[in-house]
């Protein structure tokens, strides 16, 4: 009986024993199968480091050579890869780099959870870079180091254009384009820096150091430099956008309003020469995160600056519509190029008016189109009828996106029966025929599509779809790519349409035009007014021109919110820019290639 119950207690025994050895050995299994690289990168970080190291992104040109984006030496100071600040050195840390101790340790976290180096701060002061030297045996979880930083030249110029980089956010690193990017990756946030980031990025290095225990290096081991990103040319003329900025500036200020929108294009290629945005922000603010002060101007403007007016604003086109309702018109033969329309003030089938309660008698096309004529253009709205004047409109590239390589594009509407009923769920009446014919009503066009329905005008019918980027080069200067653009199209009407529409736009500019004292530039121009009703305060004010008026260079189109007229807002801006652009720019020294300086300011 004992001799079995000493048989039982042993097989417990065994079994016991068995079993902790499968414990044991699973364990084991488990530390050096599965855990093994985890504890041997944290083993060699007692002796070793390896430091990621970010490339340089590619410098951003003008036309010209001008360089509008570049990269500078900086310090920068990052969290050791896995290390815990202590309460100590977050303490130290907080008036030295100006930052909070929340903001730290909310850093600190991320570092604990990788085993690159996550930068707290980008771009230090020499002051702060002193300070921290002179504390670094107290801060050993921290390291200062040497990065190339992000640096716009001109603070401000073309922002809405270019855009911004920051650092990649813990949403980024998990989906969409920048998903699998090591943490603290400098990334496009906005503008073309977003676009085409795949090129500008380049690709990131690394290098191994031995270090002691306190985190400072012993000496340099192997490593792999990184690759500076490819550099894109850009269509922007720095000397033109320079000149409309100040423009803009100049005369929003002595209007007292703040939101504009204008845009630079030549009519016979779709290259976009300058593109602003108002009020707008710069670019510079977010490399390395920006600031709360710097947010709060932003955030808290009721204009929102980090909004591209120019292809995400929608507004009604005013006067300027009257391209359309005019080749409408005139291409069906709904109305004749010399027939007479009498404007007695108002239409006789519905009391709508001109603008400004005038009565301007007998008119034909040209002369009713250089005066703005309301009454003229009712009737021909009349005679054509809604569902070709959005015909006309389409022609024309309303109601779509121009495809432009900019993040936000907005498509516009197009009114219609369909989309009042849609809107507003009421019927349709000839006096909303009425309102389209004159641009006023539920169409809403962006500052782009107006520019590039001009330059279906200059350039004798054919349209153009504006671009943004020439090519792409490599640090050589060897191009890479150009960008696919896309094609041109024909308007599709005719060339007699075309060249009477041009001719109206020309007499704007002339004596008895609604903007006659254009006629002082250098060379004759070709333009038209706007004024677009505005619900929310004073109407919107459009001027859309091109130049020379006989062998067209250039279009320019702007709008000022809430400016009033067109001929005493938008026009004037248009004015300025235009008498520097045919003069050549008499305040701006011309810019010497490539040198990365900044260029003389105009006045």
């Amino acid at each position: 009986m004992e001799n079995k119950l000493s048989a039982g207690r042993l097989k417990i025994l065994l079994a016991l024993s068995l079993f902790a050895f499968v414990i044991l050995v699973g364990r084991m299994a488990w530390l050096q199968l599965y855990k093994g690289l985890y504890y041997g990168a944290q083993a060699d970080g007692n002796r070793m480091r390896s430091v990621l190291l970010m490339a340089p992104r590619g410098k951003i040109y003008d036309c010209n050579g001008v360089v509008l984006a570049d990269n500078i030496p900086a310090f920068v100071l990052t969290i050791m890869p896995g290390h815990k600040l202590s309460d100590d050195e977050v303490r130290r840390l907080a008036p030295i780099l100006g930052m909070t101790e929340e903001d730290i340790r909310a850093k600190v976290a991320k570092a604990k959870e990788t085993y690159e180096p996550v930068p707290l701060k980008t771009e230090l002061s020499m002051k702060e870079v002193t300070i921290l030297e002179e504390n670094a045996r107290d801060l050993p979880g921290v390291s200062l180091d040497s990065q190339a930083i992000r640096r716009y030249v001109y603070p401000g110029l073309a922002s809405h254009v270019l855009g911004y980089v920051g650092e990649i956010s813990e949403e980024q690193m998990t989906r969409g384009r920048y998903k699998g990017l090591p943490q603290g990756s400098i990334v496009g946030k906005d503008g073309l820096e977003w676009v085409y980031d795949g090129d500008l990025r380049g690709v990131n290095g690394r290098k191994t150091e031995e270090v002691d225990v306190r985190g400072r290096v012993v000496q340099q081991l192997a490593g792999q430099p990184p690759r500076t990103g490819r550099n894109l040319v850009l269509t922007i003329d720095y000397r033109l956008q320079k000149t409309l900025e100040d423009a803009m500036d100049h005369h929003l200020a002595e209007l007292g309003v703040q939101a504009a929108a204008a845009v630079a294009m030549d009519p016979n290629t779709g290259a976009v020469k300058a593109l602003a945005s108002r009020p707008d922000f710069d670019s510079n603010w977010f490399v390395g995160g920006i600031s709360a002060k710097n947010w709060n101007r932003i955030n808290n403007n009721p204009h929102h600056p980090l909004n591209n007016k120019v292809i995400d604003g929608e507004y009604p086109a005013g006067s300027t519509f009257k391209v359309i309702t005019g080749s409408a018109g005139l291409e069906t033969h709904k109305v004749g190029p010399e027939e007479l329309i009498f404007d007695s003030g108002r239409h006789w089938l519905i009391d709508m008016r001109n603008a400004g309660g005038e009565a301007l008698g007998w008119l034909n096309f040209q002369r009713a189109f250089a005066m703005s004529d309301n009454v003229y253009f009712y009737e021909v709205g009349r005679r054509v009828g809604i569902d070709t004047l959005d015909e006309y409109a389409r022609k024309y590239g309303l109601g779509k996106k121009t495809g432009i390589t900019l993040p936000g594009e907005a498509s516009g509407v197009i009114a219609s029966p369909a989309v009042k009923q849609k809107l507003l769920k009421e019927e349709w009446y000839l006096g909303d025929t009425f309102n389209t014919a004159i641009g006023q009503g539920l169409t809403l066009v962006t500052p782009i599509q107006l520019a590039q329905m001009l330059s279906a005008v200059a350039a004798g019918g054919t349209i153009h779809p504006p671009y943004l980027v020439d090519k792409v080069l490599d640090n050589e200067g060897t191009t890479v790519s150009v960008p696919a653009r896309p094609a041109a199209r024909s308007l599709g009407i005719s060339e007699d349409t075309v060249t009477r529409i041009q001719n109206g736009l020309k007499d704007v500019t002339r004596a008895g035009g609604t903007a006659a004292w254009f006629s002082g530039l250098p060379q004759a121009i070709a333009g038209k007014t706007g004024t677009a009703e505005n619900p929310h305060g004073r109407d919107h004010s459009w001027f859309i021109a091109y130049a020379p008026a006989d062998r067209p260079t250039l279009v320019l189109v702007c709008i000022v919110e809430q400016g009033g007229f067109g001929s005493t807002a938008s026009a004037p801006i248009i004015y300025e820019v235009l008498n520097n652009y045919l003069l050549g720019y008499p305040n701006l020294k011309p810019k010497a290639e490539g040198d990365g300086k900044p260029a003389a300011r105009g006045k």
